[in-house]
């Protein structure tokens, strides 16, 4: 029998309590502790049942419990002190960088991200870049930074894990009710629940949005679970990274194109965006089309627009992670679309392909956010170098160190992730300066001012909460698979709140080595059965789907951990989330990672844990390749950065090396008790951690490294061009085709140097070249000299360039041009000249892809 209707009955909130609605609609509960400890204070019991979401929390809430709390003093004094405090934060409107030109309250940068993790109740979050995603949105909101969100929302997000009795791991995809969770949907000015409509291959599709407040932040989610939808199109919002290669390509149109006309239909009218990750770059072809449809731009003018103010992030460091569709795929979709650009079909397909004359080249995200962007970058220095070599091709004239893909390293918003016992420990010896400015190296140089035996005994208090979690967990997951009763008991012991305990959390993607304590489990048993120096390892992290030699991992894991000899000592726990990753990165001792080199792209669940006081133990990769310093004062490494072509090789190399570095130096080093049982060169080694890599590794340095270095030059940049009509827009096409057509006629002769007999360190050489331009202005190019170290074959293994200037017109279209460069170091040295394309406009020359080398 089905009901006639149904309605969603809410409590009714005494007028007392009625601000407890605006405490929980908006996300800041989440890293403010004050407000958050306001729900858990009433229920503790129920707020953890309903995984901390305050809107389900007070739907649950008896009517009586809440009339009797409307009379408790104190709860109201608390409360209102709880909004005074997120009234203050709200009302805030300074912000250290200014957007000159910016309307007023209006969003300059529209950021998408294809998942976001906010908190643990707003599931729309696989992993790492989804919390990357919250975090970047957090700090955002922290420096006041006028940007806005644009994402989706999933009916079942990402699916939840539970295991096998013999440990394959199984996926449930439980419903999300967006009535319960502290999320609106967005009104129009009638107040009426806001909609809009794309077109997909053919057919309406019809978007709902919902609004979230994170902060001083807005995210707005795109919906597509509504009644005017056919059943398949409703399905493109059920699940995260959910179904086939057209559902993949259908959410990332939504994402995309969708996004944009989100926006339009907001009325907001952001001048900068932001892909993060390559999921997001049709977003970038539909502004194309808005300048063109609405602006009258040309193409050309419109895609310099575009680029000119778009950043892209890349996040994935191996081909295979990088989203392809195939052209008879996208075709329905996307050759009417090109046509309303006045686009053929191939030279459409061309936008997506490394070599535009491969037809059998699939259509590649990343390379269309690549050329759709000025600002490209990786998310670790050394991610950056790897980003260079992959994509070497979309700009295949340059040398890998020229290809425009620069580096942000990400970092991870503090009042986040950092401890509730800590963050008090931090308020008292830092000053409460260390939440709302991170990256100040001053504030993190107090935590010298800690006492060791105070830092110490709050750290153990964090790992007995660790113990006392895992158990309860394990508990849980025995309970599932009808485990019999004495293993429950044992469970419910396993672990020591005193022994060295390694934490290892992520995705199960095999690049992550997973197994690779495994790989002498003889030598591991007699690691954890050591009495006199336990050590203890907690597992946990989720395998893709589709990824079963993933799974095979969690497999070989969870049947080694229930070893009757490993069973105390090791653990694995299914459903990895925010709340586990939480009381993981706090109560650890070590933080263990064994990626592949370069595989990690930058890896922030390790800058979780190092804010925590937890160490680091891993491979010299992602982050970890700038912040790990050989003499082992802030961490260990597995490994000195070398290479290998002989995976097994390696992995049995570097197995070693672990095993070597735990025992003769980890362990020891833990165990090493003075007076009252103090590690004090292990405390030595947390807060120089802290100290130096506090400061560098935090969401608030990333994001102001984005708004300095991308964001404000991709604002005024768009302010610029678009001045006068777009003029600048039109200019720079016209100049860019011309440039185009006069490009392969470019010449550079007579190049001569000027050197004595010998040449000596720092001793200037002065070059000289002719060069043709066919036409073109002096103007509109740059000479350059491209000189440095050269190897036994006469390769570069080092450059610096110096621009020529411009001597003297040698008539018919020649000019002599010179330059002078200075040997830095004694050996073998080489030099050669270069022509690249120069505009005012043009804030990278290397962006455009042409050069011209002498020959």
């Amino acid at each position: 029998m089905q009901p006639l209707r149904v309605y969603s009955v809410v409590p009714r909130l005494p007028k007392q309590l009625e601000k407890l609605w605006d405490l929980a609609y908006n996300f800041l509960f989440v890293w403010n502790n004050d407000i958050s400890s306001i729900f858990s204070s009433i229920d503790q019991v129920l707020w953890r049942d309903c995984q901390q979401n305050p809107v389900a929390f007070l739907n649950n809430m008896p009517q009586k419990q809440l009339e009797e709390l409307a009379t408790d003093v104190f709860f109201i004094q608390r409360l209102n002190e709880a909004v005074r405090i997120q009234s203050k934060y709200l009302s805030r409107a300074s912000c250290s960088y200014k957007f000159e030109g910016a309307k007023q309250g209006e969003p300059v940068v529209a950021y998408f991200s294809l998942e976001y993790g906010i908190g643990l109740s707003l599931p729309i979050y696989s992993g790492g870049l989804g919390i990357l995603a919250g975090d970047h949105l957090k700090s955002s909101s922290d420096l006041n930074i006028p940007l806005v969100g644009i994402g989706l929302c999933y009916q079942h997000g990402y699916f939840r894990q539970y295991m096998t009795q013999d440990g394959w791991q199984q996926e449930r995809y439980p419903s999300h009710d967006f009535e319960e969770m502290p999320i609106k949907p967005a009104k129009n000015e009638k107040g009426e629940d806001l909609k809009f409509t794309l077109e997909m291959k053919g057919e309406p599709l019809h978007v709902k949005i919902w609004k979230v407040d994170a902060g001083r932040v807005t995210l707005y989610l795109l919906d597509t679970n509504i009644s005017e939808n056919t059943a398949q199109f409703k399905a493109i919002t059920a699940r995260l990274y959910g179904g086939n290669l057209e559902m993949r390509l259908w959410q990332e149109i939504l994402l995309g194109v969708g996004g944009v006309k989100a926006l339009a239909a907001l009325g907001l009218e952001p001048s900068v965006i932001h892909m993060n990750e390559g999921h997001s770059a049709f977003a970038g072809l539909e502004r194309i089309r808005v300048f063109m449809t609405d602006h009258g731009l040309s193409f050309e003018a419109a895609m310099e627009m575009v680029a000119s103010s778009s950043i892209f992030t890349t996040h994935t460091p191996v081909p295979a992670g990088n989203d392809r569709f195939p052209a008879d795929l996208m075709r329905p979709y996307f050759e009417p679309y090109a046509q309303t650009m006045g686009l053929a079909y191939k030279v459409f397909l061309a936008l997506g392909r490394e070599d535009p004359r491969d037809d059998s080249e699939l259509f590649c995200m990343t390379v269309l956010a690549l050329k759709l962007s000025r600002f490209n970058n990786g998310v670790s220095k050394l991610h950056g170098q790897v980003s260079r070599n992959m994509w070497q091709k979309v700009w295949p004239q340059y040398p890998v160190e020229d290809v425009p893909i620069g580096a942000i390293t990400n970092g991870v918003h503090m009042p986040t992730w950092v401890a509730n016992d800590i963050s008090l420990l931090f308020d008292r010896y830092l000053g409460t300066n260390w939440r709302e400015d991170p990256d100040c190296v001053r504030t993190w140089r107090q935590v010298d001012n800690i006492p060791d035996a105070e830092l110490w005994r709050t750290h153990e208090r964090l790992r007995e909460q660790l113990v006392d979690f895992v158990r309860k967990r394990l508990r849980k997951q025995l309970l599932n698979i009808g485990a019999r009763r004495k293993e429950i008991e044992l469970a419910e012991e396993a672990l020591d709140p005193r022994a060295l305990t390694i934490g290892f959390a992520r995705r199960f993607a095999t690049y992550k080595r997973a197994g690779l304590l495994l790989k002498d489990k003889e030598r591991l048993v007699k690691l954890i059965s050591d009495t006199r120096y336990p050590v203890q390892f907690i597992f946990a992290g989720k395998a893709h789907p589709q990824d079963n030699e993933g799974k095979k991992l969690i497999q070989e894991l969870i049947q080694f951990c229930r070893r009757e000899e490993c069973r105390m000592s090791m653990v694995f726990l299914e459903d990895y989330d925010m709340k586990m990753a939480n009381y993981l990165v706090q109560g650890c001792d070590v933080w263990l990672n064994t990626p592949r080199r370069p595989l990690e792209a930058c890896g922030t669940s390790g800058m979780k844990a190092m804010a925590n006081g937890v160490l680091q133990f891993s491979t010299p990769d992602g982050w970890w390749d700038e912040a790990y310093l050989p003499d082992n004062s802030l961490g260990w490494a597995i490994g000195r950065r070398e290479d290998y072509n002989d995976h097994e090789y390696q992995d049995f190399v570097e197995s070693q090396t672990l095993y070597k570095v735990l025992e003769n130096d980890i362990i020891p080093d833990f165990y090493d008790r003075g007076h009252g049982s103090l590690p004090r060169s292990w405390v030595t080694k947390v807060k120089a951690a802290l100290c130096k890599l506090g400061p560098e590794f935090n969401a608030n340095r990333m994001v102001e490294d984005y708004t300095e270095k991308a964001y404000l030059p991709a604002f005024n940049n768009y302010k610029t061009m678009a001045k006068d009509e777009f003029k600048g827009a039109k200019d720079l096409a016209a100049w860019r085709m011309e440039l185009m057509t006069k490009w392969s006629s470019l010449k550079i002769r007579n190049i001569v140097s000027e050197v004595h007999t010998d040449i000596y360190v720092q001793e200037p050489i002065i070059i000289s070249a002719e060069v043709f331009l066919n036409g073109l202005n002096t103007e509109d190019v740059q000479v350059e000299i491209y000189a440095g170290p050269v190897s036994q074959d006469r390769e570069f293994i080092g450059r610096k360039t110096i621009i020529m200037t411009p001597e003297e017109s040698l008539g018919a279209g020649w000019h002599l041009y010179q330059g002078e460069v200075l040997p830095s170091e004694a050996g073998r040295f080489g030099y050669t000249v270069r022509i690249l394309p120069h505009h005012e406009l043009l804030l990278d020359p290397h962006s455009l892809g042409l050069i011209h080398w002498a020959q």
